[in-house]
């Protein structure tokens, strides 16, 4: 993107009157060198996560158990090691941000409550429509659906289940702790927070792109139909990224991103065409509606960084000398 290589990588002062020259501070790595290590890192990261996901061989589709349980092992692992790069990063650039890692990547107590309620309740509220149109096809009312939805069975169930596993623990954990809190503080060093915010999904969106060679390899569909459903999963994705990338800016947190992650796995993408041929069409559509507009009207004051305490990537331009943007405060 343009913005890399611009004003977001200012170089590490150190406490004294006299702040310490840029190339020692980034132990001889200049802004532009930075970038790239940031760049390919990020894109190592992306590469190796879906890479982890094919180094088993099997003629099986990904839905089956076997090939769930498998790819869990894999990117569990890989998962487990991307703080490493991190490590790496920080090494090669020389930048020191005066936090622990884990605090850096969202891993802390301070706020933690509201980081997990209140994106989790923004992302709700945008979902405003689906969740009207999932109750009103519900055949149960809402103290029976209660009663399925708390009852310890009904989890017995899900925890047994892997695709459950796979779409609403795993993945939300493994790409938001891959994609989010390790890619966002290399990325917002170099670009600023703005950028790094749509710079970071792009390499999410195109990671989800491996989906094509399963489906051209089982025939599930028209190649044309594979592709125009792989370009529109990017976009999804993309956007979808952009949001959670903005959540743990905004919160210093991981969990608030992961949990909202979850809900939307579990939601799907809003159901529009069938909310405008059902029954009910009126109060959906104003469901909606309603939901897209209170989302808009509370998304800065329920990401409001006071909510949340200090926040770790804020605090990292702070001392690479970058100024801060409207995201921070």
């Amino acid at each position: 993107m343009a913005a890399l290589g611009g004003d977001g990588l200012r170089l590490l002062s150190v406490s004294g009157p006299e702040p310490e020259p840029e190339s020692a501070a980034l132990n001889g790595a200049g802004p532009g060198l930075c970038c790239w290590v940031s760049v390919c890192s990020c894109l190592s990261l992306a590469c190796s996560y879906v890479g982890s996901l094919y180094v088993w061989k099997s003629e099986l589709p990904r839905d089956h158990p076997a090939v769930i349980k498998r790819r869990f092992t894999s990117v569990l692992v890989v998962s487990s090691l991307s703080p490493l790069c991190v490590l790496l990063w920080r090494e090669l650039t020389g930048l020191q941000p005066g936090i622990s890692l884990f605090t850096l990547m969202g891993f802390r107590l301070e706020g933690i409550f509201p980081a997990a309620l209140l994106p989790l309740l923004l992302t709700m509220i945008l979902f405003l429509g689906p969740l009207m149109q999932l109750s009103m096809d519900c055949p149960w009312d809402l103290a029976d659906g209660l009663k399925v939805a708390l009852a310890p069975q009904a989890w017995a169930r899900c925890l047994t289940d892997m695709r459950w596993l796979r779409n609403q623990v795993i993945a939300p954990l493994t790409e938001e702790l891959v994609f989010r809190a390790c890619m966002l503080p290399m990325l917002a060093p170099c670009t600023g927070l703005g950028p790094a915010i749509f710079t970071c999904p792009l390499f999410f969106g195109v990671a989800h792109f491996h989906h094509v060679i399963e489906q051209l390899r089982f025939r599930q569909g028209s190649v044309g139909s594979i592709f125009l459903s792989a370009a529109f999963q990017f976009s999804y994705t993309a956007v979808f990224g952009a949001y959670t990338a903005f959540l743990f800016i905004r919160t210093g947190h991981l969990i608030g991103p992961v949990l909202c992650h979850s809900f939307c796995n579990y939601m799907g993408f809003p159901a529009v065409c069938a909310a405008l041929e059902h029954p009910q069409r009126c109060p959906l559509l104003v469901g909606y509606v309603l939901g897209v507009g209170l989302f808009l009207l509370l998304l800065q004051p329920l990401t409001e960084p006071r909510l949340y305490s200090s926040l770790p990537l804020c605090l990292l331009l702070d001392r690479t000398g970058a100024s801060a943007t409207s995201l921070c405060s």
